[in-house]
Parts: C-alpha cells; structure tokens; sequence
C-alpha cells in the first residue's frame, strides 16, 4: 500500500474503534477499490463488519448478522495478525456478536468489537 492509502486505512480503524461505522466503511471502500489479491478480501471482510454493525444500529437485525457472517468467512482466511492489527481478537469479538445477535434483537452485543493494533509489529512497539 502507499502512504495515503496507508493513512485511510488507519484513518478507517480510528473511526471503527470510535463505533464511526459508516464513516469507515466509506474510508476503507475507496482503497478497496484500487486494492487486489489478499489486501481486496481483507478490506472487504474489514467493510463487511463495519456495514453489519451500521446495519445494527439501524435495527436492522437480520442485515447485521448476514453482513458479519460474510465479513467473518473472508476474515477467517487470514493469520491471527495482518497489517498489524490484531485479526483473530476482532474475529473473537464479532463472532461473539453473531452469538448474541442470534439470540434475538432484544440481545444486543454486550461490547461492540475494536481493532487493535499488533504492537509487537509496530516499530518500537508502540501502537
């Protein structure tokens, strides 16, 4: 990735942690976009889960966990860690928000999912 798709791509984590899901699914659209192979799956199984809790906060339940199972079989073809971030913790945290969406609306998650960053791979081991 180039530095600016780079940035969009932080700028897109930033907005998902601050629960911005509709502003990051738009940011990491416009790289997905002029993405390929690997990062274009990863990019649209990161969207996917922005678009499902979107979706959720619309209550719309049943749009929500389609778009989190779709989200988490394109996530599932990574390692536990890509592009620095922490994949296997955010699948954790949104499979268990399938789990409790399946129980019905009424059952929201109890902690919408973060990324996080992968400090040991960040230079100096910082986030």
């Amino acid at each position: 990735m180039i530095d600016g798709e780079e940035a969009a791509f932080r700028l897109g984590i930033e907005q998902f942690n601050r629960q911005e899901f509709f502003a990051a699914h738009e940011t990491w659209e416009a790289i997905w976009l002029a993405s390929a192979g690997r990062d274009k799956v990863f990019l649209q199984g990161i969207i996917q889960l922005a678009a499902a809790f979107h979706h959720w906060r619309g209550g719309n339940t049943r749009g929500a966990l389609s778009l989190l199972r779709r989200g988490l079989d394109k996530l599932a073809r990574f390692p536990r860690s890509y592009r620095g971030i922490g994949v296997d913790r955010l699948r954790r945290q949104a499979a268990a928000c399938v789990e409790a969406l399946t129980r019905g609306p009424a059952a929201p998650p109890d902690r919408l999912p973060r990324i996080d960053w992968e400090s040991a791979l960040l230079p100096g081991g910082h986030r």
